[in-house]
């Protein structure tokens, strides 16, 4: 399996909360909204991964086509967007605390000594290429500290995250892992991606506090999506958002020879699939369709201030 497409699952099968953390209030309430408010962080993951994927990320924002981001503190781009998060400190950045390197022949590894998390390496000292791989052989104390020294290194160059998710879910894939997600995020004080759902593990129920920030739904295109859909896909998904809070997850590049480099035999997620997320949250038709749909945009920095 292309260990991207692993990140769509992560989210509907890995991400465990329950119903009954539900507030007394909805967390559009808590915002001063209407309760039946539809609220909506459209939210670009990956910075720091490429220039191309930072570029397009920060026109994005600029532009306010995206509410958020999210970086990926491993990868060789991170000075760049440090120095973004400096100039611009009202951007709305966390972090995606990632513990894959899923690109063929474009790796990175760990922030930490490698000695200190040997197990979230594979043999040739890079990441795992895939979720599984992660869930398989990472161990919870190795994870933590790596994500941790993540945290760190971010804040160590000026950047101030708003909030924490996980690249292609691994942190999601085991309890364990999600304990140890859910620990750091606590530690920090920042609200972290987690997307109620119905569950029988209810042993994840106790790591939870009344203070976290729960998502009502995630939008993430999937491999199925067709990219003469593409258009139909996104405003199909605006007009049916429900109230309450929903993340719209794009991955924005330009499918220029730098991307086409990275991304080389994955076409999930890949240069292409970028350029046509980055087309589409910036044309006037996704302007509309929020409009049109009455759709709320908000930020992780919003919700941050839930949290303390």
């Amino acid at each position: 399996m292309n260990p991207r497409r692993l990140l769509f699952s992560a989210f509907f099968l890995l991400v465990f909360v329950f119903d009954s953390l539900a507030q007394t209030k909805t967390i559009a309430e808590r915002l001063g909204y209407p309760a039946d408010s539809k609220l909506l962080i459209v939210h670009a993951d990956d910075l720091a991964v490429a220039h191309s994927v930072d570029a397009a990320s920060f026109d994005a924002l600029d532009k306010d086509a995206v509410t958020s981001a999210s970086i990926m503190v491993p990868c060789p781009w991170l000075t760049e967007v440090a120095a973004y998060a400096k100039a611009h400190p009202d951007a709305d950045l966390g972090l995606h605390l990632t513990l894959n390197a899923e690109w063929t022949t474009y790796r990175w590894g760990s922030v930490e000594p490698s000695d200190k998390v040997s197990s979230l390496l594979d043999p040739a000292g890079t990441f795992w290429s895939e979720t599984g791989q992660v869930a398989t052989n990472a161990k919870p104390q190795e994870a933590e500290r790596e994500i941790r020294a993540q945290v760190d290194r971010a804040i160590a160059l000026g950047i101030h995250p708003t909030h924490l998710d996980s690249h292609m879910g691994s942190l999601f894939s085991t309890p364990e892992l999600f304990a140890a997600y859910v620990k750091v995020a606590h530690d920090y004080h920042l609200p972290f991606l987690a997307v109620r759902v119905t569950d029988e593990r209810a042993k994840l129920l106790s790591l939870l506090t009344e203070k976290d920030v729960v998502l009502d739904a995630v939008v993430i295109a999937g491999p199925d999506v067709r990219s003469e859909h593409w258009k139909d896909f996104y405003v199909n998904a605006i007009k049916d958002l429900k109230p309450g809070i929903t993340e719209m997850i794009v991955h924005l590049g330009h499918d220029d020879a730098e991307l086409q480099a990275v991304t080389v035999s994955h076409a999930d997620y890949g240069s292409a699939w970028r350029q046509r997320d980055y087309d589409f949250v910036t044309s006037p038709e996704f302007r509309k369709a929020i409009q049109d749909n009455h759709v709320i945009l908000v930020k992780w920095k919003d919700l941050q201030k839930l949290v303390h």
